[in-house]
């Protein structure tokens, strides 16, 4: 009889809680209509490549090596964010173009703003996979997000440039985005560092400070 509780409540433990299972719906919604309505198939598919790596990854690993039902939330937006660029691209987004009216700016700014949400929204996730995954101490795991932040946003301005330049010169410009800045690259990169910045700074006071925080978050 205690072997029935016990198996039951491992299996309770593993099916995903509703936060998760609305999550998974709402990203595979957004993602189904950014498809549907795209207006440059070729890019969207350049767009969603690394898309579809994560959620191999994500899947692949859900049972091993599972995440908080916080961070695949977290996950999920960026996840929306993006795949929401690659309708239009990032250059021709229209929320960037209405915030570019609203804050008087010179480009569409949805690019930026993505990099930005990788270091805000994934810098949780990260921190969790180091500490849970890996074994390493909470006491350093305010730099690791950051670390790594920077080390994946230079990885990808290397792909990009290989995208526009070495492997699909057609859809490389509309993938590429860079709207004639040339410092876009840099831009990017210090923008997602600054997110990371700021979400781990935020986790980290905010588990110093949080007594009833569990051990290990």
């Amino acid at each position: 009889m205690q072997e029935s509780v016990t198996k039951l409540k491992g299996a309770a433990a593993q099916k995903p809680d509703g936060w998760l299972w609305a999550a998974i719906v709402v990203f595979v919604t957004v993602w189904i209509s950014t498809f549907v309505g795209t207006n440059d198939i070729n890019n969207w598919l350049l767009e969603n490549t690394l898309v579809f790596l994560a959620l191999l990854f994500l899947i692949v690993t859900y049972r091993k090596y599972k995440f908080s039902t916080l961070s695949y939330v977290l996950i999920s937006i960026f996840l929306c964010l993006h795949v929401y660029g690659s309708k239009y691209t990032y250059a021709e987004n229209p929320f960037g173009f209405w915030l570019k009216d609203m804050l008087n700016l010179e480009r569409n700014h949805y690019d930026r703003l993505i990099h930005f949400g990788f270091g805000l929204l994934l810098a949780y996730p990260i921190r969790e996979m180091y500490i849970k995954w890996l074994g390493y101490p909470v006491k350093s795991a305010w730099f690791y997000p950051i670390q790594t932040t920077l080390a994946v946003s230079a990885m990808y301005e290397i792909i990009e440039w290989a995208v526009a330049d070495v492997f699909f010169k057609e859809q490389g410009m509309a993938y590429l985005g860079t709207q004639g800045d040339i410092w876009d690259a840099q831009k990017d990169t210090f923008l997602a560092f600054w997110g990371a910045f700021l979400a781990s700074t935020f986790i980290s006071i905010l588990q110093k400070y949080t007594s009833s925080a569990k051990p290990g978050l």
